[in-house]
């Protein structure tokens, strides 16, 4: 499923790098939850879109794509072009060409890659090229990985920020005590080393919601599956799930519940690399912001703990139908049991109980007889 990140008017004609007319060529994207909020937002980047200046380079595109639940960076390295270099928790790659886009790819544990300078296409060429020539690399792959897309521009002159729906990058942002890897075997990066940091904070944020975004679509089809069970229960008074197939339902859940919660990144926390880099900081949380990454994480809490009441009440209801069974069971084998005591042991049960008062009915009667004779 491709999902990208839209522009509220990127269908007016006279912007020539909107979002909408470089998807013109391909299927019409299916927007996700990111996308209304870029849409909130997009009106702040106007002005800079519409009127450019002699220091502000052309408008460019950051491209993320969600391939796996998380991926083995140890065994990625072996497959990874020599510049790649290991910057804080991902992978970053300077410098990459793909057709005629000079790009800068950075990889992330939580299974995201976020190409600076190419699109889709570039995105998915160096996922196929790097990350599927072995079986290793990604972890829970995705069966239809997730996209999102933004724009950005430099200027050397502007406050490196996302303004709207648009990443500026601009002055370097104010290092506390962060050194930058030595590029000196990579003369010719894609982009500004400068601002090098500011990126990995902007990508590290857009890699969070993409992962969030694939949540959000399990969820959905997990939640889409069950969504007929309520009005089976109403009309036949059934779970409408055997046990196998709720047992098997609620483990969907718990793994959704587990990668939303339990990972070793929050989606809700700021990690803490960020805690002595306020500048770097700022641009992760802008990000966050934007793309209302808490509203939506409590959102799908609050989905997930419906889906749990939903299958603890089927749970309770099966329980109870296989109490109910096992007594009726339990009350059967009771009667058959009893049924093959009297046959087996009903002759001397009537004798034990009837028998000997006859045999008294049967003597008296006859010694009454005798007595009568001899009269």
């Amino acid at each position: 499923m491709h999902l990208a990140l839209r522009r509220a008017n990127a269908s007016t004609s006279s912007t020539p790098t909107s979002i909408n007319s470089r998807h013109n060529k391909s299927s019409k994207p299916k927007p996700n939850k990111s996308t209304n909020a870029l849409k909130r937002t997009a009106s702040a980047s106007q002005s800079i879109r519409q009127y450019p200046t002699p220091t502000r380079g052309t408008i460019q595109t950051v491209f993320t794509l969600s391939t796996a639940e998380r991926y083995n960076l140890n065994a990625l390295n072996r497959h990874l072009p020599p510049s790649a270099i290991m910057f804080e928790e991902a992978w970053w790659i300077p410098s990459w060409r793909h057709d005629s886009d000079d790009c800068e790819v950075w990889l992330f544990p939580n299974g995201n890659l976020v190409c600076w300078g190419g699109g889709e296409e570039a995105a998915k060429a160096f996922a196929e090229e790097f990350l599927d020539r072995d079986g290793r690399i990604q972890v829970g792959k995705l069966d239809e990985p997730e996209s999102e897309e933004l724009d950005f521009v430099t200027d050397h002159t502007e406050t490196t920020r996302l303004q709207g729906d648009l990443i500026i990058l601009g002055h370097p942002p104010q290092l506390s005590g962060l050194k930058m890897p030595d590029l000196s075997k990579h003369p010719n990066p894609s982009f500004p080393i400068e601002t090098g940091a500011a990126r990995y904070a902007f990508s590290h944020a857009l890699a969070r919601s993409t992962s969030l975004s694939a949540l959000e679509s399990s969820l959905d089809g997990y939640l889409s599956s069950v969504s007929t069970l309520p009005l089976t229960l109403n009309r036949t008074g059934k779970p409408g799930l055997e046990r196998k197939e709720l047992i098997m339902k609620l483990g969907q859940l718990l793994s959704i519940r587990q990668r939303l919660n339990l990972t070793e990144e929050s989606f809700d926390d700021t990690p803490d690399f960020y805690w002595a880099e306020p500048a770097l900081e700022s641009c992760f949380n802008s990000v966050n912001k934007t793309l209302e990454i808490k509203m939506r994480t409590k959102l799908i809490n609050e989905k997930i703990t419906y889906a749990a009441e939903l299958q603890s009440t089927l749970r309770e209801l099966l329980t109870e139908s296989s109490a109910h069974r096992m007594e009726v069971i339990i009350i059967a084998l009771i009667a058959v049991e009893v049924v093959i005591a009297l046959i087996r042991d009903g002759p001397e049960l009537w004798d034990a109980a009837f028998g000997e008062g006859d045999k008294k009915h049967i003597t008296t009667t006859s010694s009454e007889q005798s007595v009568r004779d001899q009269v």
